[in-house]
């Protein structure tokens, strides 16, 4: 998925800054390729007087591509802003999103992070509707390619959470979600055998309706280039048939990051992610942890989004981020990550999955630290392609 962010001066946002979150290289220092659309137009406003502003309101139009979606037109609008003081508030959005790509997916998101009265609350929200045609191959790490079977489906989201700050840096937070989809049709396996999906029960539709808990870390000071400091969720969903799911079932997802500059002298980055998802209770098939089913969906790089699927999950990956040229305008990536399953039988986790690439970062807002991501990623059974991406992905 393509995201667009507003400008924040990442050497600026805050006056107290931990020890564990070192001031970085100051970013609005660097070049990005506005500066170098002025510079080839003759423009004489200088790089260093554009400013970040309090309300900021932007509108990307691009063309991209994922080993998912194959090609797609990407429009993304947002508007950001500070609900207090810049210096001492958090950065708020509100972006907007819809998709249309060669694979006959669309997909409508608007997500949203705002940050009230001086960081003591935060609301989170993920609305999407989507036709979204997929290939899915069964429960399990293992699942062979030989059990590809094609899937297409409507599809909304709402989900909702409220964090309150207990002590800085911690929240707690309460929220609902809804997951339904809905004119589900199946082509069947490759192999002619009976899917996973039927025997989960199959039909045409599944919903799943509930509220979470989430108690969260987080120190980062610019989430979308983060430079030091680290993130961690421990999340409790329950769904309820009251509500309107299909079934009672419920979820525990950890999601842990952390990130440690390499040298005090450059913003040279080696950073850790790890995803923990398990599920009890007859979960819908579309609702099963799967490849790429993170909010942003950037986990598995090498896999198309939803190849490996199952009851359970356990995810890392791992990601040197280098400065190419010494203005900030290009970087590069080197990362490495692998995945297991449970499968159908037994429930007990199948082998991992590895995958790894490369990839050329540029810098397309230096307010921000915003890069654009060009990734190439190769994984198992010949598995490879490009990954593009507006911010880093995790």
């Amino acid at each position: 998925m393509f995201k667009s962010w507003a400008q924040q001066d990442t050497a600026k946002s805050h006056k107290n800054i931990s020890r564990d979150a070192e001031a970085p290289v100051d970013s609005s220092k660097q070049r990005d390729i506005v500066d170098i659309i002025k510079r080839v137009f003759n423009r004489n406003t200088p790089a260093e007087g554009r400013k970040s502003r309090k309300l900021n309101f932007s509108i990307v139009p691009a063309v991209g591509y994922s080993l998912s979606s194959g090609f797609a037109v990407d429009v993304s609008g947002n508007v950001a802003f500070y609900t207090g003081d810049p210096h001492l508030d958090n950065l708020s959005e509100i972006d907007a999103e819809t998709v249309y790509d060669t694979r006959s997916q669309k997909i409508l998101i608007v997500r949203s992070t705002i940050w009230g009265d001086a960081n003591r609350f935060k609301l989170v929200t993920d609305l999407r509707w989507e036709k979204y045609p997929i290939d899915t191959y069964g429960l399990g790490s293992a699942a062979p390619n030989a059990a590809i079977d094609h899937f297409s489906y409507m599809y909304i989201r709402t989900y909702a959470t409220i964090f309150k700050k207990v002590v800085p840096n911690f929240y707690a937070g309460f929220g609902y979600n809804l997951d339904d989809h809905y004119n589900i049709s199946e082509s069947g396996t490759a192999n002619n055998t009976l899917s996973d999906y039927q025997r989960l029960g199959g039909g045409t539709q599944s919903k799943s309706s509930g509220v979470n808990v989430d108690l969260l870390y987080d120190n980062r000071r610019n989430p979308i280039n983060p430079l030091n400091g680290g993130y961690a969720s421990v999340f409790y969903r329950r769904n309820y048939q009251f509500l309107g799911s299909d079934n009672n079932w419920q979820e525990l997802q950890l999601d842990l990051r952390r990130y440690i500059r390499v040298s005090p002298n450059n913003n040279n980055i080696l950073g850790f992610w790890s995803i923990s998802r398990f599920t009890t209770g007859n979960v819908p098939y579309f609702d099963l942890p799967s490849t790429g089913s993170d909010m942003y969906n950037n986990g598995g790089r090498g896999y198309t989004e939803g190849r490996f699927r199952g009851k359970d999950m356990l995810y890392l990956e791992s990601e040197y981020r280098f400065g190419i040229t010494k203005n900030g305008l290009l970087g590069g990536v080197l990362f490495a990550n692998g995945e297991t399953f449970t499968g159908i039988q037994g429930n007990k986790f199948q082998r991992i999955a590895p995958a790894a690439g490369t990839g050329l970062r540029v810098k397309i807002n230096k307010h921000s630290d915003t890069n654009v991501c060009i990734d190439y990623a190769f994984g198992l059974h010949g598995s490879n392609g490009f990954f593009v991406n507006l911010g880093e992905v995790f």
